[in-house]
């Protein structure tokens, strides 16, 4: 680590209440160029914990990063993690309040539900899919705090890998005699469709974000609790809203989840 507890903390401070604030801020690596990984996700751990004192709860892990392609864009080996907690959580159906968020975007999920711990290294596709309850459809709401949605990884991991708001509906569907490779998807805003894509557009598997969650958990030494959600990382390019707009996810065999932005 390059960066004191007390820097740590004031860069939680700042990017929390920028969240909180809805409003925006220029990247910390603008200030802090030398700041690593490790201090990254101290940063980010010290937004977890200002969180929890003030009493909310982790429900869910998210993956970000999640494309071989732009990973090797970025050069980096290995996506990038965050965490949810219960006041990011919207019913599937329900409304987000625009003007609490800066500049909201939406990206179409497969969420895994666990019904075992998972913990690395070692984990692997075989070992998540043992360890899923099921899985449904999910849309993430995306609002990076960095202004004009510009950011290099290591201010966006800080930044609770722009972690904001996420729905989830559809069936609870074991991931029994499913590929979740080849199961469609469909994203449309307003009605009309705006991405297309298949499971196979999250490293190949989406189960495979979940195992690369587990072997970071597991370098820390931490797990994936049984019972945790998990957003396994966008499977097209994110979609801009704005006040106004609905958006409605569809996934093959998984059923479908909506909400608005008012």
């Amino acid at each position: 680590m390059n960066l004191d507890r007390t820097t740590i903390a004031l860069l939680a401070e700042r990017l929390e209440n920028c969240e909180l604030e809805a409003r925006d801020t220029t990247k910390i690596t603008d200030d802090h160029p030398d700041m690593d990984w490790e201090d990254a996700y101290a940063v980010q751990d010290a937004i977890r914990a200002r969180k929890l004192a003030r009493g909310a709860r982790i429900v869910g892990l998210k993956a970000g990063l999640t494309s071989r392609a732009k990973m090797k864009q970025m050069g980096v080996e290995d996506p990038v993690f965050g965490f949810l907690v219960d006041d990011f959580a919207v019913a599937d159906g329900g409304d987000i309040v625009t003007s609490k968020l800066i500049h909201p975007k939406v990206e179409p999920e497969i969420a895994f539900v666990t019904k075992a711990p998972l913990k690395g290294p070692g984990c692997h596709i075989a070992a998540v899919l043992a360890a899923t309850d099921f899985v449904v459809p999910a849309i993430e709401i995306i609002d990076s705090r960095y202004r004009d949605f510009k950011f290099d990884l290591k201010s966006v991991v800080a930044d609770n890998c722009s972690s904001s708001r996420f729905v989830v509906g559809g069936t609870a569907t074991p991931v029994e005699g499913l590929d979740l490779r080849t199961l469609g998807v469909v994203l449309e805003k307003n009605g009309q469709p705006v991405a297309l894509g298949a499971g196979a557009a999250v490293l190949g598997h989406p189960a495979a974000a979940i195992a690369m969650l587990a072997n970071m958990l597991g370098r820390r030494g931490e797990e994936i609790p049984a019972g945790t959600l998990i957003l396994s990382g966008g499977i097209t390019e994110a979609v801009a809203v704005a006040a106004g707009d609905s958006v409605s996810l569809r996934i093959q065999s998984l059923g479908s989840t909506s909400v608005r932005f008012v």
